[in-house]
């Protein structure tokens, strides 16, 4: 990354719009996995890392992506257009759901592996309480509802910023 005129790029482009493809393509495609692994829990075992990986990169990458989305706000800022200002306020709305899903995503591999291990003892032992395996149900459902709302808040963001940036584009 180069520093021109305060400006972060990356191969001279503004580094925003780079960015946020980390966010759009690793946020939902990790919604996905921890829905997909809330209701297929064999697939806890195999993919739990994968998930984990994408989860924290997807994460990680909003707080880039927001810290870039400032500075080319302020680059832009005497432009005035409404449409770049609510995508900036939108734009920052998004790091609490980032984070919310995270550390379901982190509770459900934590819970799932608990359950399983109970799951295990409960087949030599009918008399093992479910307790662990109620709570990664439960857990369950918190991720796919997490995953659901941090893929909708990043439509919704990235939406504001295709129609600021694309607003009369290709009228006369």
């Amino acid at each position: 990354m180069a520093l021109a005129n305060d400006l972060v790029t990356i191969f001279g482009l503004p580094a925003h719009p780079l960015l946020v493809h980390a966010v759009v393509v690793l946020l939902p495609l990790a919604a996905a996995g921890a829905a997909a692994m809330a209701v297929v829990p064999r697939w806890r075992q195999r993919y739990a890392w994968p998930l984990l990986g994408v989860t924290l990169l997807g994460v990680g990458s909003v707080p880039l992506a927001q810290a870039a989305g400032d500075q080319l706000y302020l680059h832009f800022e005497q432009l005035g257009n409404p449409l770049i200002k609510r995508h900036a306020d939108l734009g920052n709305d998004l790091l609490p759901f980032a984070l919310g899903f995270g550390v379901v995503v982190v509770a459900l591999l934590v819970a799932g592996r608990l359950a399983d291990r109970e799951r295990a003892a409960a087949a030599e032992d009918p008399a093992v309480p479910k307790t662990w395996r109620r709570i990664a149900a439960v857990v369950a459902v918190l991720v796919i509802a997490a995953g659901a709302a941090a893929t909708v808040q990043t439509v919704r963001i990235g939406h504001s910023g295709s129609t600021a940036v694309w607003n009369g584009v290709g009228t006369s």
